[in-house]
């Protein structure tokens, strides 16, 4: 059998990306058309020690991207294309999940508690009664509180409290990890999201100390001013929490530095965004009135306002959506967040042994033509947009004689769907804009049967590209953009004509209206039943 050398392989210019989501990594190879060159994927280990708990071992997490890389790599070169050719990479990956490690050491001082974790109720609850009863300080002497106090923290930050958010999280780290507090006290302690955890290590680690932030990911942590760009002292005030903790917050699509070590040794990191926002930028919805939403392990709908910060009075949250370069003004959406979407299909296949793998729920679902009354509130860390309720409880409601495992199925993508509409209604409320098409990639929109369901609860049409990678590749153009690499330009949306411009799928709604309004007042029925099961007690 032949092999290939470096001599004989192929130079050619493509761009890199390392997706870090919540339940698996890749590292995928683009060239300037989008098209997937090569690609790596691996799952890592979940932990779900107690109820309402998850956790991931940032150890693993970057163990695993590694290895991404590297068979990447590989594959890249078996299709006869040397390393080399990789000029830049970007890194996505999930939002809010919290990392703490220490300084000195550069190893983690506990686990990460992932964005869909809810242990921190009663860490909510302690700082709702604080906005209520001592309120934010706004200048020396100056507060606001009661009702005025969760104005101010929205007008500040754009988000509500909630334990989806990453500073709740760092804060009951402190809390209940004796190390972590014995860290923050001797400024030991940095803290960051998975990008600056990734970036760290790829940069150098404790040698080179490259500790930084990008701004969409520092949107999500309750303790950056979404207006400055900068981590905001009234925050920290807030929070209790020291300003040595925080990396230096950086933009979407700039060099931060070179890969140490690996394959890729000497390759530059050019591009850092969250994950939805990376979908959004992959979808390439970069003007105002555009929208993608994402089904992965949750369900993520962004709906680009501009360079204008539209503050939701609807439930929804105000969100950087991107920055294009240090100097670039930032690009703003109002987000509305889905905790559980295709997390929900793994739990009745891990959980309930309903289904064998994700695709089949699709085939279950198809055996019955609807529910039989059946609605599936998929609450398994409470509710987050519009609802915004940490209480809430998962609730099958409805359920009979009749009731058999394709009518679950079922139940199970249209939840997805009714979350999605709730989302939808918000930010017509908010926008003023209908929508008529929404833009959706992730691993749930392979499925025919979820599409349809959602183009006929929902009421508009679902369009769904040929190649779905959108947040990796979100992450790809801002790292071309930073080195200009196609001539990609992120502040230039008219520079990625040609990028993934392969044809789309479009699901119509068929259903007629009245069906779907009657269907629509059953699922705020049961939601309404679903809600303040478990309320959070403020324990401090």
């Amino acid at each position: 059998m032949a092999t290939t050398t470096s001599s004989t392989l192929k130079q050619g210019e493509f761009v890199g990306a390392l997706d870090c989501g919540t339940t698996s990594v890749r590292f995928i190879v683009f060239n300037k058309f989008a098209d997937i060159i090569a690609q790596h994927q691996l799952e890592f280990p979940q932990y779900y020690p107690h109820p309402g708990w998850h956790e991931h071992d940032a150890n693993e997490i970057q163990q695993t991207s590694d290895q991404c890389i590297e068979g990447a790599v590989k594959a890249l070169e078996e299709a006869g294309w040397s390393k080399d050719s990789i000029k830049v990479i970007g890194i996505t990956n999930q939002r809010e999940t919290a990392v703490a490690w220490s300084r000195r050491t550069g190893k983690p001082l506990c686990k990460a508690i992932v964005w869909t974790d809810s242990r921190t109720k009663n860490t909510v609850a302690h700082y709702e009664h604080k906005l209520q009863t001592t309120g934010l300080q706004m200048k020396p002497g100056v507060f606001r509180l009661g009702q005025d106090g969760v104005d101010a923290l929205r007008e500040l930050t754009g988000l509500p409290l909630s334990t989806y958010f990453s500073a709740i999280k760092v804060r009951w780290m402190i809390d209940h990890h004796p190390e972590v507090a014995k860290a923050h006290e001797e400024d030991d302690l940095l803290f960051g999201t998975v990008e600056s955890w990734v970036a760290y290590n790829l940069l150098g680690g404790v040698e080179k100390n490259i500790h930084i932030a990008e701004v969409t990911n520092a949107s999500r942590t309750l303790l950056l001013n979404s207006t400055t760009l900068q981590w905001d002292p009234r925050l920290l005030d807030f929070f209790e929490l020291r300003q040595s903790i925080l990396p230096r917050i950086v933009s979407t699509s700039e060099v931060y530095g070179n890969i140490e070590n690996g394959p890729l040794s000497g390759v530059p990191i050019g591009g850092l965004v969250g994950d939805q926002q990376g979908a959004l930028i992959g979808n390439k919805c970069l003007k105002q009135g555009e929208a993608k939403c994402t089904y992965g392990t949750g369900a993520f709908l962004l709906f680009c306002t501009g360079n204008e910060i539209v503050q939701s009075n609807h439930g929804l949250i105000s969100t950087v959506a991107y920055q294009a370069g240090p100097d670039a003004k930032p690009v703003y959406a109002l987000e509305g967040s889905i905790a559980v979407a295709g997390s929900a299909i793994k739990w009745l296949r891990d959980a309930m042994s309903l289904i064998s793998s994700a695709s089949e729920v699709n085939i279950l679902a198809s055996k019955e033509k609807d529910t039989g009354g059946l609605y599936f509130v998929t609450a398994f860390s409470g509710l987050l947009a519009p609802y915004w309720d940490s209480g809430a409880a998962g609730t099958l409601i409805g359920i009979s004689q009749y009731t058999n495992p394709s009518h679950i199925a079922r139940a199970t993508l249209e939840a997805n769907a009714f979350q999605t509409r709730a989302i939808i209604e918000s930010m017509k409320l908010d926008s003023g804009v209908d929508l008529k098409d929404l833009k959706v990639d992730g691993g749930m929109t392979n499925g025919d049967l979820a599409m349809e369901i959602l183009a006929n609860i929902g009421g508009f049409n679902v369009v769904r590209p040929e190649m779905r990678e959108s947040t990796a590749l979100g992450a790809a153009i801002c790292a071309g953009s930073a080195v200009k690499l196609f001539g990609w330009d992120l502040a230039r949306p008219e520079t990625l004509k040609g990028v993934n411009d392969h044809a789309n799928t479009v699901f119509e709604p068929e259903t007629d209206e009245g069906e779907r309004v009657k269907k629509w007042e059953g699922w705020q029925r049961a939601v309404e039943r679903s809600r303040g099961w478990d309320e959070g007690v403020d324990e401090k």
